[in-house]
C-alpha cells in the first residue's frame, strides 16, 4: 500500500493534537484513503517534552529544508503560529510542490493573496479549515456545499477566550478581571491575552471568511476591532434587562449598494437570536444565505484535537483529490 509522506511545522498544542489524532484514528483515515498517512519529519526545537506521545527522535528536524527538499514527503502542515517565519515556509513549501495544510488563521489573514496565488501559481492544494473555527466544519461548507448562494450576512462568536469571559460575567455575576483570572488558569486564556480579549484574533477570522465569502479581502489592521476589556457588569446587567446578552461577534454584511460593512465588537445579542446561547468556550458561526436562508455552525473553536481533526480533515481532503 502506497504512503502519503507528511512533513509537520511545529509539535506544540496544535501539532501534538494533530499527531495524536492521526494515531488514534488511523485505522479508519487509512481505509478510507486506501493508503497509508505518515508523519516522517517534524521541524521542532524541543524533542525532550512530555506531550503524551511517543515520536521517534529520528523524526525531529530544526532544518526546515530537511522537508521542503525531500522528495518523498507530499504534504507540509504548518502548525508555528505567527505570522512568520510560518508563511515563509508555506510558500518555499508550495514553490518545491507541497501541498500546504494549517490552522495559522494570523498569516493566512496577513497574507492572503500571496498565499492563494503561490498555491495557484505551482499547481498545489492550499487548506486551512482549522484556520476559523477550530473543529467546525464552517470553511469547507462555505466553499462546497453553500457556493451555490450569494451570501448576505456573517455573524461569528469565533474566540473561546472571550466567549468564555462574558459567560462567566453574565452567569457567575462577576466582574472582567476576575473572569480573565478563572480564564487563565483554567487553560482558557493566555498568560497575555491580548490578541484574544481585544478582538484581534476574531478579526484575523473575519477576514478570512469574509475573502472566502464576499471575494473581498479586507486586512485584519483595517477592520473596526473593539475587544471587551472596557465591559462592566453593569453593560451584562444592562443587557440583561433588554433581555440580551453580551458577545463578541466578528459581523460582515453585504448592503443592497453591493458594499460590505464590518467590524469586530461587543454586541447586544437578543435572547431569541441563536448566537445568545452559545456559552463557555465554544464557538458558533451564524451564515445568511440568499438561497438557503439562515444557518448556524456550532462546536469547539479551539483545542489540540477539535483543531487537529480540521487539519486531518484536510489531508483527507488533499490526498483523495490528488494523491492516490
Amino acid at each position: 500500500m502506497k504512503t502519503v509522506k507528511i512533513g509537520l511545522l511545529g509539535l506544540g498544542n496544535i501539532g501534538t493534537g494533530t499527531y495524536k489524532a492521526l494515531e488514534m484514528n488511523r485505522s479508519e483515515i487509512e481505509e478510507t484513503l486506501g493508503t497509508g498517512v505518515e508523519i516522517v519529519k517534524i521541524l521542532e526545537r524541543d524533542t525532550t517534552r512530555d506531550r503524551g506521545i511517543e515520536v521517534p527522535l529520528e523524526k525531529f528536524t530544526q532544518d526546515p529544508d530537511e522537508i521542503f527538499t525531500d522528495p518523498e514527503i507530499d504534504i507540509v502542515i504548518e502548525l508555528l503560529g505567527g505570522i512568520e517565519p510560518a508563511t515563509s515556509f508555506m510558500l518555499k513549501a508550495m514553490e518545491n510542490g507541497k501541498h500546504v495544510v494549517t490552522a495559522n488563521k494570523a498569516a493566512i489573514a496577513a497574507n492572503y493573496h500571496k498565499l492563494m496565488d503561490t498555491a495557484k501559481a505551482n499547481d498545489i492544494m492550499f487548506r486551512f479549515e482549522a484556520s476559523v473555527g477550530g473543529g467546525i466544519p464552517i470553511l469547507g461548507t462555505l466553499t462546497g456545499p453553500l457556493r451555490a448562494n450569494k451570501f448576505e450576512e456573517v455573524l461569528g462568536i469565533l474566540n473561546g477566550t472571550t466567549n468564555y469571559i462574558l459567560t462567566m460575567m453574565t452567569s457567575e455575576g462577576v466582574d472582567y478581571d476576575t473572569a480573565l483570572k478563572d480564564a487563565q488558569a483554567k487553560g482558557f486564556a493566555e498568560a497575555d491575552p491580548t490578541a484574544d480579549v481585544e478582538g484581534i484574533d476574531a478579526a484575523n477570522k473575519l477576514t478570512i471568511l469574509m475573502a472566502l465569502m464576499f471575494d473581498k479581502y479586507v486586512a485584519p489592521g483595517d477592520i473596526p476591532t473593539t475587544g471587551i476589556t472596557a465591559i462592566t457588569k453593569d453593560d451584562i446587567e444592562k443587557a440583561r434587562a433588554n433581555n440580551c446578552r453580551i458577545k463578541l461577534i466578528a459581523h460582515a454584511k453585504k448592503l443592497e449598494n453591493g458594499e460590505i460593512e464590518y467590524a469586530v465588537k461587543p454586541m447586544e445579542i437578543d435572547e431569541s437570536h441563536p448566537l445568545a446561547g452559545i456559552n463557555m468556550e465554544f464557538n458558533a458561526v451564524f451564515v445568511k444565505g440568499n438561497a438557503v436562508g439562515d444557518l448556524m455552525f456550532y462546536g469547539k473553536g479551539a483545542g489540540p484535537l477539535p483543531t487537529g481533526s480540521a487539519v486531518l480533515g484536510d489531508v483527507i481532503d488533499i490526498v483523495k483529490s490528488s494523491l492516490r
